[in-house]
C-alpha cells in the first residue's frame, strides 16, 4: 500500500503540462533516433544528456526515459517496413515482421509490434513499481563487501548470460576497468593512467566513451556495410489497428511468458537484444505453428517485442535499487543521475522520493504517449529513410563532435571520442559485446572502491566476501556465473555421440 501511495503522489508530478509536453518531445525524438541507421537509444540518450545538465532532475530524467521508450518503438518500424533493424534488439523483429508487411499486412504487423511492446513495458513497470523499493530496503543493510559481492554478480551474470563468448566479455570488462581507472585514485589520492596528460586527471567522460562506441562505431559500420532499403506501403488503416490489438489476448501465452523472459534478462545484464532473441527461439520451438515462423506469424512479433519492451524497462530496476544498470542505456542513464548530484541506490528511496516515484509514474504515461505517437508519425518518420545515407551520415557526425565537445569544452573530448568510434567498430567486427564495456567504465571503480575499502576492513583477508549468508550468497552466484559456460560446454562435449567410424568420441574444440 505504501507504494501505492507513492506512485499516486508520483503521478502529481509526472502528469503536469511541462512534464507531459517533455514525454511528447522525447518519444520524438526518441523514433527519430531509433528510426535513423547509425543511431541506437544509448547514443541518443547520451546525445540528448548534455542539454539536461541545467533541467531539474526529474524532468531530465522523464526527457530522456521518454526517448529511451520513442527510441525502442521507432527501431520497431524500420524493422518492418524496411527490414533494417533501428535498435539491436529489434533484430528479431524482422524475422516475420517484414514478411508480413511485404505480404500486404504492415498495419497488422506495426500494430501488432506496438501492443505487445505497450504490454511488455507494462509489466516491467509493475515490476519496479512494487519491487524497487523493496530491493532498496534490503540494499540498505549492504557494507562495502555487499556491495562489491553485487558488482562482482553483475559482471559475472555479462560473461554466463550475456549471449557473447565469455573470453570476449572478459576482454571488454578488462578494458572498461582500465579506463574507468585513469585519473584520480579515491583511495589513495594518486593520479594514475594519465600519461602525463593534464586533462585526463578528470578521468574520461562516459558521455564521451559512448558517443564514440555506439554513435561513430555503428556509423563506421554502417558505411562500410551501405544500407539499401526497399520500403513497403507505410499508410495506417486505423480498422487494422483496433482488430489487431483486439487479437492479442489470443496470444496470451506467448505474452506473459515473453514478458517475464524480459522482466528476468532486463534486471539481470542479459538485456533486451538477448531477451528478445531468448524469446524468439523459445516461441518458435513452443508454438503450434513454429514451422510457418519467418514467414510473417503473428507470435513471431508478440514474443521478441513483448520481451523488447519487458527487459529495457527493467533493467531500470537495478540501476535505481543498486546502482547497477541493466542495459548499456540503464548505465548512460546512470551517468546521468551521478552527474545531476543524485547517487543510485538504496538511499535514492530515502533522499529524493520525488525523483523516483516522479520517474516511474512518467513510465506508465509515456509508454502510453509513445504508442499514440508512433502510430501518427509512421508515415513521416518512414519517409526520412528515404533520405540518401551521404545525408545522413555527416549529421551523426556532427552531433557527435558537438555533443563530445559539449561535455567540458575539450578538444581532447572530441579525439577521444573519435578513439572511441574506432573501438566501437572493431568491437562490432570482431563480435566483441559493447554493453560490458560500457559497465565497466560506469561502475568499474564503484566497484574498486568496495573491494579495497573492504581489504582495509578485514585487514587483507578474502574472508569478508564469506563473513555472512548474503555476501557468501552473491559471491557463490557470481562464480556459478563465472564457471557455467564451461560447465555448459562440458556437458555439450559429454553428450556428443561417438563416431560411427572410429567409434571413439568426436573430439570437439571448446570456444569460450
Amino acid at each position: 500500500m505504501d507504494n501505492l501511495a507513492e506512485l499516486l503522489h508520483g503521478f502529481t508530478i509526472a502528469v503536469t503540462a511541462p512534464h507531459l509536453a517533455l514525454m511528447v518531445v522525447g518519444v520524438l525524438l526518441g523514433i527519430l533516433v531509433g528510426v535513423l541507421p547509425g543511431l541506437g537509444a544509448p547514443n541518443g540518450v547520451s546525445l540528448l544528456l548534455p542539454l539536461t545538465f541545467g533541467m531539474q532532475p526529474v524532468s531530465a530524467i522523464i526527457l530522456l526515459s521518454s526517448m529511451y521508450w520513442g527510441a525502442l518503438f521507432g527501431g520497431s518500424v524500420t524493422s518492418i517496413l524496411f527490414n533494417i533493424p533501428g535498435e539491436p534488439s529489434s533484430v528479431a523483429t524482422t524475422f516475420d515482421g517484414y514478411p508480413m508487411a511485404r505480404d500486404g499486412r504492415p498495419t497488422t504487423a506495426l500494430a501488432t509490434a506496438f501492443g505487445s511492446a505497450a504490454f511488455g513495458a507494462l509489466v516491467g513497470v509493475i515490476l519496479i513499481t512494487f519491487l524497487a523499493s523493496w530491493v532498496a530496503q534490503v540494499a540498505l543493510a549492504f557494507g562495502p563487501a555487499e556491495y562489491f559481492a553485487v558488482y562482482f554478480l553483475a559482471f559475472a551474470s555479462f560473461v554466463g548470460m550475456g549471449g557473447a563468448a565469455p573470453i570476449k566479455t572478459l576482454v571488454a570488462l578488462a578494458i572498461g576497468f582500465a579506463i574507468a581507472a585513469i585519473g584520480i585514485d579515491t583511495v589513495s589520492g594518486s593520479v594514475r593512467l594519465t600519461m602525463g596528460v593534464d586533462e585526463l586527471v578528470k578521468g574520461v567522460s562516459f558521455v564521451v566513451a559512448v558517443m564514440g562506441l555506439f554513435g561513430i562505431g555503428e556509423l563506421l559500420v554502417a558505411v562500410e556495410e551501405e544500407f539499401h532499403a526497399r520500403a513497403v506501403s507505410s499508410k495506417i488503416d486505423w480498422r487494422e489497428v483496433f482488430r489487431a490489438v483486439g487479437r492479442l489476448p489470443r496470444h496470451g501465452v506467448a505474452l506473459l511468458r515473453s514478458a517475464a523472459i524480459g522482466c528476468w534478462m532486463g534486471i539481470t545484464p542479459g538485456g533486451p537484444t538477448a531477451a528478445s532473441f531468448m524469446s524468439y527461439g523459445i516461441a518458435r520451438r513452443f508454438s503450434r505453428r513454429g514451422r510457418y515462423f519467418g514467414t510473417g506469424e503473428v507470435e513471431g512479433i508478440i514474443s521478441p517485442e513483448t520481451a523488447d519492451h519487458a527487459a529495457g524497462t527493467s533493467a531500470l530496476l537495478p540501476m535505481l535499487s543498486l546502482g547497477i544498470p541493466g542495459s548499456a542505456t540503464a548505465a548512460v542513464m546512470m551517468g546521468g543521475l551521478m552527474i545531476w548530484g543524485l547517487n543510485p541506490g538504496p538511499m535514492l528511496f530515502v533522499d529524493s522520493k520525488d525523483f523516483v516515484w516522479g520517474l516511474i509514474a512518467s513510465m506508465y504515461v509515456g509508454n502510453i504517449v509513445a504508442v499514440v505517437l508512433v502510430l501518427l508519425t509512421v508515415p513521416v518518420f518512414a519517409a526520412l529513410m528515404r533520405i540518401p545515407f551521404v545525408v545522413i551520415a555527416p549529421l551523426i557526425v556532427i552531433i557527435c563532435v558537438v555533443g563530445a565537445y559539449s561535455v567540458s569544452n575539450s578538444y581532447l573530448d572530441v579525439v577521444m571520442m573519435l578513439g572511441f568510434g574506432v573501438v566501437g567498430y572493431l568491437f562490432k567486427k570482431l563480435f566483441y559485446p559493447l554493453a560490458p564495456l560500457v559497465l565497466a567504465i560506469v561502475i568499474g571503480d564503484k566497484a574498486e572502491d568496495a573491494f579495497r575499502q573492504s581489504m582495509l576492513i578485514s585487514k587483507g583477508s578474502l574472508g569478508i566476501f564469506f563473513a555472512n549468508k548474503l555476501v557468501t550468497c552473491l559471491i557463490v552466484g557470481g562464480i556459478a556465473l563465472l564457471l557455467l559456460p564451461l560447465v555448459l560446454q562440458l556437458a555439450r562435449l559429454r553428450r556428443k555421440p561417438a563416431s560411427p567410424a572410429t567409434d571413439t568420441p568426436v573430439q570437439e574444440k571448446v570456444i569460450i
